[in-house]
């Protein structure tokens, strides 16, 4: 009876000490997310717990990765279905010859939880498999990243011996529904009830003080992801859509001489993006899709997240003077740690001697100190790192936070992305070319009729749509053969549509992609008046950056209109038979997904549904498609830079549209056109496989005779 009682004082003591930490490492990571930017917080409670219950429950994103998602799905399910297993075993040590009180159910809750403590060892060991044999790039290897395997399979076996002694310890019969419990009470039935009893208590401890040491470790490592990940997925906003947030540029005047924009430290991102940085899972899926990093960019999306998490551990400590690793007396030489004794010295001091240590760490900048500029500017905005993660992280809005702070605070940027921003400015394309030249290309083709809206406006005819063609469309001597094409489509179709002509500005997502968001809110709002004074309530461009910037984003600044891509629109054109595909287009044909179409806009079906619709096209999927379609390039502002690091990513894209052997490679987006084409003669193929818009394949079928030139 007294060692028992011994028993429950070390049980009560310890675990009441692991809560204590526990909760402690807890509220100093909320003070460290606390030193960002307050965000507004729209509850919509329907979609919140619909997002939980469909990304952690649901595991939607795990999945994706059939093998790690298996993996995964076993421990998570089963770690939660074994806590129960867990509280009747601690039961059974507080109080021999008890457990939980389910009646006649618990010869079935025992059965159960063995079976589900077996599949958690499976787990472990095809885990640690794939992590240390199999050896997956993605995965880091080391002593911390399989801790956590050590303790799960710890709490496993532990509770599976401490089963089988207590079978020996109380003199029971083994049992079908403990399989296992009463396989090992047999192996060592030669033991006496008083040294199965040691064992037992041994097990239960090993089992306790692992389960404990597992609660405070989660809150500070990677795992604080368990915590740290469903709350991300409850408060995401629009991470499904990648929209940026506006910066407020009407400053009190007091205000002005020390403004900045962007991020130029950790305090400016916003809670939310706090968040990201400890829900990351360290899992590298987002790293392992990475166009930047898979063609050997000093860019890792990963490791950006990870730098800005320990970033904001020391400076959370330095600050607040909080201890980020507990118990603190056992890590008092982690530089953590130690700025957080300074800290709170400092503060003891009145800001003495000891605040000269901490100046370093708060006055440390992002850009240099923590990321460089080299991996600011090699991030395309893809948004394929986003679409991988399993905890709904966000890599793009931050780097462009970082490009603004650049930009807009420092007035450093591309000497390349300078001059097209210039040129946007002063002419209101990338090139510098004249704005009065803007609607010239439709004068190449005079039988289709392509009125501006001035011209409907004098004959007092209406319009439909406003065909945005885009700086693209509108200059580039390849992608102004789409914009013919498409026009013509419209035209057949009996579609009443008009284009602003030598009126249209640049859409300014490139500006704001760059970091210039001061010059992409005055385009927008200069487009969004033309908009007005025109009476638009329908667009459809061929440029998908324009697409998701008046789609998305526009709407911030006012704009109340309908958004199409001109793939969604010729798609139902040929469903209503209005455009009928009639003349053979004998291709095999793979289609490339834009990633402001597809990632963005969730737009993936359309273009696949017209190829499937035209006579003798042969459509074959790349490996990698959808959701998981590889970035051209071009975006975010890269269309207008250098790569100057590392393989050239049009390149790796034709690549691999080239291993399903297509005889032309497709796409709906210019600027994606423009790389594939690239990327068709850096591989000296250009002859034998062309690269064409949506639209002018369909033109091809409809017209016969009349069929667009195919080009490379």
């Amino acid at each position: 009876m007294g060692l028992l009682l011994v028993n429950w004082i070390l049980f009560l003591a310890i675990t009441i000490y692991a809560l204590y930490i526990f909760v402690r490492v807890v509220r100093t990571r909320i003070a460290y997310i606390q030193l960002g930017q307050k965000i507004d917080f729209d509850l919509q409670l329907k979609k919140r717990v619909n997002d939980l219950i469909v990304y952690v429950f649901g595991q939607k994103k795990l999945i994706k990765d059939k093998k790690s998602g298996a993996i995964h799905v076993m421990m998570f399910y089963g770690f939660i279905l074994v806590q129960f297993g867990a509280i009747d075993f601690i039961v059974k040590g507080l109080a021999p010859g008890s457990h939980l009180p389910f009646g006649p159910l618990y010869s079935g809750f025992v059965f159960f939880q063995e079976l589900v403590t077996l599949m958690i060892v499976v787990a472990v060991i095809w885990a640690f498999y794939r992590r240390y044999i199999e050896k997956l790039v993605r995965l880091k290897r080391g002593f911390k990243a399989g801790l956590v395997l050590i303790f799960i399979g710890g709490l496993m076996l532990s509770v599976l011996i401490g089963n089988g002694m207590e079978l020996i310890w109380h003199g029971e019969e083994g049992t079908w529904t403990e399989p296992v419990a009463t396989t090992i009470a047999a192996a060592f039935g030669w033991m006496g009830s008083t040294a199965a009893a040691v064992v037992f208590f041994l097990s239960w401890w090993v089992h306790l003080l692992i389960l404990l040491t597992f609660l405070v470790y989660v809150p500070q490592s990677k795992h604080a992801h368990l915590l740290a990940g469903p709350v991300n997925v409850f408060m995401n906003q629009d991470k499904r859509t990648g929209k940026l947030e506006k910066i407020n540029f009407d400053l009190e005047e007091e205000d002005e001489e020390n403004v900045s924009f962007g991020a130029g430290k950790i305090e400016d991102f916003t809670y939310l993006q706090m968040i990201d940085l400890y829900a990351c899972v360290e899992c590298g899926r987002c790293t392992n899709v990475c166009p930047a990093t898979g063609t050997g960019k000093m860019l890792s999306p990963m490791d950006l997240i990870i730098r800005l998490r320990d970033h904001l551990t020391e400076k959370g400590a330095a600050v607040t003077g909080q201890s980020p690793w507990v118990p603190a007396g056992a890590f008092s030489n982690t530089e953590g740690n130690q700025l957080a004794q300074m800290a709170r010295t400092a503060q003891g001091q009145g800001q003495q001697e000891t605040a000269a240590s901490l100046e370093n760490v708060e006055s440390s900048t992002l850009i240099g100190d923590v990321i460089t500029e080299e991996e600011i500017w090699g991030c395309t905005t893809c948004r394929n790192c986003e679409d991988a993660c399993p905890v709904m992280n966000e890599h793009v809005d931050k780097i462009i936070d970082l490009r603004r702070y650049l930009v807009l605070t420092e007035g450093k940027m591309d000497q390349e992305a300078q001059r097209a921003m210039m040129n946007i400015e002063r002419q209101g394309n990338p090139w510098g070319l004249s704005k009065k030249e803007r609607e010239n290309w439709k004068d190449e083709d005079e039988s289709v009729r392509i009125p501006t809206v001035k011209e409907l406006e004098k004959e007092g005819e209406e319009f439909e749509y406003l065909f945005w063609v885009s700086s693209m469309g509108s200059y580039d001597n390849r992608s102004q053969k789409i914009a013919m094409s498409f026009a013509k489509l419209m035209n057949k179709a009996g579609v009443k549509f008009a284009i602003l002509g030598n009126k249209e500005r640049n859409s300014g997502d490139t500006a704001r992609r760059i970091g210039n968001e001061f010059l992409f809110q005055e385009l927008a709002e200069k487009n969004i008046k033309d908009f007005e004074k025109h009476g638009v309530k329908k667009i459809v461009t061929i440029d998908p950056h324009a697409y998701n910037v008046f789609k998305r984003e526009y709407p911030d600044f006012g704009f109340e209109g309908e958004v199409y891509h001109h793939t969604e629109l010729l798609a139902e054109l040929v469903k209503e038979g209005k455009l009928q595909p009639k003349y053979d287009v004998n291709e095999t044909i793979t289609y490339h997904d834009s990633c402001y179409l597809g990632r963005y806009n969730e737009v993936y079906e359309p273009p696949r549904d017209i190829l499937k619709m035209i006579p003798g096209v042969n459509v074959v999927e790349m490996q990698r498609n959808r959701q998981n379609g590889m970035c051209c390039g071009a975006g975010g502002g890269m269309m207008w830079m250098e790569e100057k690091s590392g393989n050239r990513i049009n390149e790796a894209r034709t690549e691999q549209a080239l291993n399903v052997s297509p005889t032309t490679i497709s796409s709906g987006c210019p600027y994606c056109l423009t790389m594939l084409s690239d990327g068709t003669k850096a591989k000296e193929v250009e002859e034998t496989v062309s690269t064409n818009d949506i639209a002018e394949i369909l033109a091809r079928s409809i017209f016969g005779d009349e069929k667009e030139e195919k080009t490379a």
